[in-house]
């Protein structure tokens, strides 16, 4: 289920047509989350989601995700928080122009709730340290009653 891959940004693909979507330095997050119904087990208390993530760089300056933050909310208010090094193991390094594309995943007990979070990057030029927004995105099922967003 995991996966990452960097390529030019010429070859975006469906990128545009992304749910949620967030700027900061010229760093553009994109999300989209898939519910997996092959793998979730609603009489168990098991939803589980697939997310795809990607990362444009469309500033002058080549960048480094050095770590991530994320805040995981259920539908019932419970927020699990999750930090770690780059993504999927990797601390990918973006030049002008260029992006970086990766799949995860994250189960819950509750058939909804939502992700927010940050990467923690670096200009590779000056080393200055800053912090990305990844947009708040909705974990939404079919055995929800109502949706969160």
């Amino acid at each position: 289920m995991k996966h990452g891959r960097q390529h030019d940004e010429s070859r975006r693909g469906d990128a545009a047509t992304e749910d949620y979507c967030a700027v900061t330095r010229d760093i553009r997050v994109s999300v989209r989350p898939f519910y997996l119904a092959e793998q979730s087990r609603p009489d168990e208390r098991q939803f589980v989601w697939a997310y795809r993530v990607r990362i444009e760089n469309h500033g002058t300056d080549e960048v480094r995700l050095l770590r991530r933050t994320w805040h995981i909310t259920d539908g019932a208010g419970m927020t699990q928080h999750v930090e770690g090094d780059g993504v999927l193991g990797e601390q990918p390094q973006l030049e002008p122009g260029t992006a970086f594309e990766y799949t995860s995943g994250t189960p819950l007990p509750t058939p909804s709730g939502f992700m927010t979070g940050a990467y923690h990057m670096v200009s590779i030029a000056s080393g200055e340290p800053f912090d990305v927004r990844i947009p708040a995105f909705s974990l939404d099922s079919p055995h929800q009653i109502g949706m969160i967003h």
